[in-house]
């Protein structure tokens, strides 16, 4: 429901901001499927849950590859980090 307050493009601008709100769920659910056969293949071959070099790597990684649209790479890093956190916990539980 539009507010009369609101003008017409805000509102079209939250709609859109909802849609890619939506995109980066389903992302996100597609990425834990993925890391959930990671976690399943570390546990049957006795690997750690935390591979630290390759986190260090991919989230330095993932710092310059924002940097290229302008996004602050500090924020990047840590929604990463956090996602990264969570990927450990559920791979520990594997175990």
């Amino acid at each position: 429901m539009m507010n009369s307050g609101i003008p017409e493009e805000l509102y079209v601008k939250r709609q859109q901001l909802d849609q890619l709100d939506l995109q980066i769920v389903d992302l996100l659910a597609k990425r834990f499927e993925i890391t959930k056969k990671v976690g399943e293949l570390k546990a049957v071959h006795s690997l750690e849950a935390l591979d630290a070099q390759r986190e260090t790597e991919k989230l330095s990684s993932l710092r310059e590859y924002s940097m290229k649209f302008g996004l602050n790479g500090s924020l990047i890093e840590s929604l990463f980090a956090l996602i990264m956190e969570e990927v450990v916990i559920n791979h520990r539980k594997l175990r």
